[in-house]
């Protein structure tokens, strides 16, 4: 074996927990963004040829993208909510 691998050099390193709901805020965030992007993507790969419960596919996916939107902002505000009520406990 290598001495030179068994040496601890360096500074070493302190790890901190990411506090609670930052996850569920990224997360919720990017969900908010990509929805309508991804909804308004598959609805022009379909094209406007053909109807979808009476409506071009466009409009309905990016309708569909809009809704998973909304899911996403919910789940960045739950996040948001999380953390300060973390903060606020963490305070007193």
């Amino acid at each position: 074996m290598n001495s030179d691998l068994d040496e601890q050099k360096g500074r070493p390193i302190q790890l901190t927990p990411v506090a609670p709901g930052v996850w569920l805020v990224i997360l919720g965030g990017g969900v908010t963004v990509l929805g309508p992007l991804f909804g308004f993507l598959i609805g022009t790969v379909l094209g406007t040829e053909r109807q979808t419960l009476g409506m071009s596919p466009i409009f309905l996916f990016l309708f569909l993208g809009f809704l998973v939107a909304g899911a996403g902002l919910g789940t960045a505000i739950l996040g948001i909510r999380r953390n300060l009520r973390s903060r606020k406990t963490a305070a007193h």
